[in-house]
């Protein structure tokens, strides 16, 4: 496989096309520490006269959840983000989206990232049909695309396998059902970067073989896929490179069986 990916990445003029490009990126979070309840007006009152202070005489304190990490993404790449709770791996997603300033270094991409779940953001009070439309033209498609895809949408998703669900409010769903449609808007797109969180370990084993079969289409079509995912057989199954991040700093990249390897050695798993 990594023989293909690598022939895949050089069609342009025998060159690997770069997608995305992190150079020592680092990622800080800066969280109020003022207590809330009674007085927290006046305190916060205090805050603003005090604006000209540093953070923490404004008691404000730094979280520093990415640091320094530097990276190249290629075009044709299926990329997994492993590493313990809290080791930035969603935070790092984020960043490459544009949902989040870099404190020090830079993010460059080529096209357009989407991040799952932003991009295609479902709105609880609609039904699933309106939030199949509302996602697909969030995503930049147009009215004839969703129309055209939509079916393939609603059963991709099998939210339907038990009953006409795609009529009913989104409300009414289970967090995997929402989940699970989330990723069926999102995969319909062709994407330059596709950015998945944690989506495939939602529904059975069944989904989850189609989701893994419409990751690889994507690469194939010249897109580049990064996954957070828990579950190490899915990031096996799915991606040809590893990124594992631990305490917000880059610890291993490289081939995914190499990877995986050395960081089961570190979880005992």
């Amino acid at each position: 496989m990594a023989e293909r990916d690598r022939d895949h990445d050089t069609r342009d003029g025998g060159q690997r096309v770069p997608t995305v490009i992190a150079d020592e990126l680092h990622i800080v979070y800066r969280v109020n520490g003022a207590k809330t309840g009674r007085g927290s007006a006046t305190a916060a009152l205090g805050r603003i006269l005090r604006r000209g202070s540093d953070d923490a005489a404004r008691g404000v304190r730094k979280v520093h959840a990415v640091k320094g990490v530097s990276f190249t993404a290629y075009r044709g790449e299926a990329i997994g983000l492993i590493g313990s709770n809290g080791s930035g791996k969603s935070t790092l997603l984020r960043a490459i989206a544009g949902l989040l300033p870099a404190e020090k270094g830079r993010v460059y991409t080529d096209g357009q990232p989407s991040l799952l779940g932003v991009n295609a953001a479902l709105m609880n009070d609609l039904t699933g049909e309106r939030n199949v439309i509302l996602g697909g033209l969030a995503m930049g498609m147009s009215r004839e695309e969703v129309r055209s895809r939509y079916q393939e949408i609603v059963d991709f998703s099998g939210i339907n396998e038990k009953g006409d669900f795609i009529t009913l409010p989104m409300r009414t769903y289970s967090s995997g059902m929402a989940a699970r449609l989330r990723f069926s808007i999102a995969a319909a797109k062709d994407h330059d970067v596709l950015l998945i969180d944690e989506a495939l370990a939602t529904g059975d084993r069944k989904f989850q073989m189609r989701s893994e079969a419409r990751i690889r289409e994507l690469r194939e079509e010249a897109g580049t896929v990064f996954l957070v995912s828990h579950n190490n057989k899915s990031i096996r199954d799915t991606c040809d490179r590893v990124l594992w991040l631990e305490r917000g700093e880059l610890r291993m990249d490289g081939p995914t069986g190499e990877v995986l390897k050395e960081y089961e050695k570190f979880t005992g798993k």
